[in-house]
């Protein structure tokens, strides 16, 4: 995909990081993935977009410098009507954080958690439609939410997003796929005693590299760390990984379509 396009609702269409040093983070990212930046837009406050060729990537935001929140990449899942979804998401038991509210005339949006309290955002996509290329070095791969087990969190995701639901029928390992018609677009997965206990449920933002093994090193040159490293997967050679103020991702050469 080397364009943007609308998506269909549910499918992961942006992410975004708030950080405490946006000059740092951007110098951090723009070595370890190539990315250029932009600013703006200005009603989100000191805020840049990463370019890959001239095409927007993520975002990444400045925290108010009252605010201790953590941070970690955050998806977004597309909705043609962010006031009814962020309604759905109330009465199927999460919570709404921030929003619904418009971003200039990028599109609208809402910040929210499930009943895990993993967070996520909505976007309801005006002028921008999101990630605008996909398939090479330094663009999202793929996004999982981590939980302790999928069978409830499931019927929440499905009931507000309509998504088909696949689960991986086997005794030791908890993984349902998100799909919005025929094509898969997330997965949930219960890892349930080996979830962080600092970090609780949470969503996994996956980046694809050209090499696992050489992203990997570098991310502890840049002054990140390396938390799990690089190993062979069904989906490709991944590694979980921190940048400096410990954001948490998963860099990925894939060896299939995610």
């Amino acid at each position: 995909m080397t364009e943007a396009a609308r998506r269909k609702p549910g499918t992961p269409c942006w992410v975004s990081l708030m950080v405490h040093d946006l000059d740092a983070t951007q110098e951090f990212y723009g070595a370890l993935f190539g990315w250029r930046f932009r600013p703006g837009p200005h009603q989100l406050g000191p805020y840049v977009r990463g370019l890959m060729d001239d095409r927007e990537v993520a975002g990444i935001g400045r925290l108010p410098g009252e605010r201790s929140l953590p941070v970690a990449w955050t998806p977004y899942l597309a909705s043609d009507d962010a006031d009814e979804t962020a309604e759905s998401i109330r009465c199927s038991g999460g919570t709404v954080a921030v929003g619904p509210l418009d971003a200039a005339h990028a599109g609208r949006m809402v910040i929210c958690s499930d009943p895990t309290g993993a967070v996520f955002g909505v976007w309801q996509a005006a002028a921008h439609l999101g990630t605008a290329v996909a398939g090479t070095h330094g663009t999202p791969a793929w996004h999982e939410l981590l939980t302790q087990e999928t069978e409830a969190v499931s019927k929440f995701y499905k009931t507000v997003f309509g998504y088909e639901l696949d689960p991986l029928v086997s005794a030791d390992l908890d993984l349902v796929t998100l799909r919005v018609g025929d094509r898969a677009v997330a997965s949930l997965h219960g890892v349930g005693a080996a979830l962080p206990r600092d970090r609780g449920a949470h969503w996994m933002t996956w980046f694809r590299v050209a090499d696992t093994d050489e992203s990997a090193r570098l991310v502890t040159e840049l002054g990140g760390q390396v938390l799990e490293p690089p190993r062979d997967d069904p989906a490709g050679r991944l590694a979980t990984v921190a940048d400096p103020e410990g954001a948490v991702f998963t860099i990925v050469r894939s060896s299939t379509g995610r």
